[in-house]
């Protein structure tokens, strides 16, 4: 069994080098979440110009990091009344440009695929919005809304139909600072968790698989490493059908990308494959059930189209300013905890995990964990509806 052991080995030594940032995020985002309501998303989001795609961007940025959970939250911003363009701009955004993504980037693969990250996520916007205009006519559109208010189910309904954003007088920091803002960032943070750790645990487990039994020589081939300009075309091209068949999500990906650029696939392949969990085969169903399937392959091909797209100029981008890393040397873990600073960020963090998990609890969370995957009504919003308006604990 020591082969066994020795790639879940590696994706436990992934897991806690990466721990610390993942809780950072989801705090940071939990505290956005917990000021920002939904109805005010939905007013700035009307039309498809520049400024209401950039507003998209922003709030996406700041929202959710599941996929499941953003793909919902957009068609619930679709049926409110926000423009499809800027809904899937939201979409694009809330689980391709969140701050802990960008953060584990940093430490697993270096700040240059964070500012790619960055780089590309807005310029995949742009080329979606463009390709949308191109190719999206009012008649899909408007299929795609009478089949959006049929209100099939896809998958973290109940999670996306929670707005858990406090109301009430004075200034976001003083509603953020109330019992009720405490509540409602305990609320948002243990959600997120629960949202996303089994495609983040199936990331780090195929990531430690495929670090520990797949050989640098296969990889090196299948991504043409021996000739750069055809490795620098192909990349884009494939990475996002390798992240298709790997079923995970943003984050999950994140392990798998040093993988794969360590065994030697181009800058913008990895651009290109960590945006392509929008486009996994569960979430292609999703849009079917959502918008019907002439939308559904619509949407698939212009993400698609819009990966590649990103993953090319990205690689021009960094290759004409000398920026692309001349060594993959990507944190692949081997086995093995220290005590370091990554073991103290850790302990520090995980104890505010704790405190607001305590919270969480306290102020009757757990009944809202059974919600997460319901059709897609307000009866999650009832669940959290006392607290925020005042009957919670102190």
């Amino acid at each position: 069994m020591g082969w066994l052991w020795h790639a879940l080995a590696i994706a436990g030594s992934m897991t806690w080098e990466v721990l610390w940032a993942l809780i950072l995020g989801f705090a940071l985002s939990a505290i956005v979440q917990a000021v920002v309501r939904r109805e005010a998303i939905v007013r700035l989001l009307g039309d498809d110009r520049p400024r209401a795609l950039t507003v998209a961007a922003g709030l996406g940025a700041a929202s959710s990091s599941c996929s499941y959970a953003a793909v919902a939250l957009a068609r619930a911003l679709f049926r409110k009344g926000a423009h499809f363009t800027a809904a899937m701009a939201f979409e694009i955004a809330s689980t391709n440009l969140v701050v802990e993504l960008g953060i584990l980037l940093a430490l697993l693969m270096g700040w240059q695929f964070t500012a790619a990250e960055f780089i590309g996520g807005p310029i995949m916007i742009a080329a979606v919005a463009v390709l949308f205009r191109l190719v999206l006519r009012q008649r899909l559109l408007r299929d795609a809304r009478s089949q959006a208010d049929r209100g099939l189910a896809g998958s973290m309904e109940g999670h996306a139909a929670m707005d858990m954003s406090t109301t009430g007088p004075g200034s976001w920091w003083r509603r953020l600072t109330s019992p009720r803002g405490y509540t409602a960032v305990s609320h948002i943070y243990v959600m997120e968790w629960a949202a996303i750790w089994r495609d983040l645990a199936a990331g780090l487990l195929i990531a430690g698989a495929l670090a520990a039994w797949v050989p640098g020589s296969f990889w090196q081939s299948f991504f043409l490493t021996d000739h750069p300009t055809w490795s620098a075309v192909w990349g884009p091209l494939v990475g996002p059908l390798v992240a298709v068949v790997s079923f995970v999500c943003s984050i999950g990906n994140v392990p798998l990308a040093a993988v794969l650029w360590n065994g030697g696939i181009s800058f913008g392949g990895v651009v290109a494959f960590i945006f392509a969990d929008l486009i996994v085969l569960p979430i292609i169903n999703i849009y079917r059930k959502y918008y019907g399937w002439r939308t559904a392959l619509v949407v698939t091909g212009v993400f698609y189209a819009a990966m590649v797209l990103a993953g090319y100029a990205v690689e021009l981008i960094f290759d004409v300013t000398g920026l692309i890393p001349g060594t993959r040397n990507a944190t692949v873990i081997e086995p093995g905890i220290s005590w370091n600073l990554t073991t103290w960020l850790n302990v520090g963090f995980l104890a505010l995990t704790a405190v607001l998990g305590y919270r969480f609890v306290r102020s009757g969370g757990l009944a809202m964990l059974s919600m997460m995957g319901g059709g897609p009504t307000e009866h999650a919003h009832e669940a959290t509806s006392g607290e925020h308006d005042g009957h919670h604990p102190n």
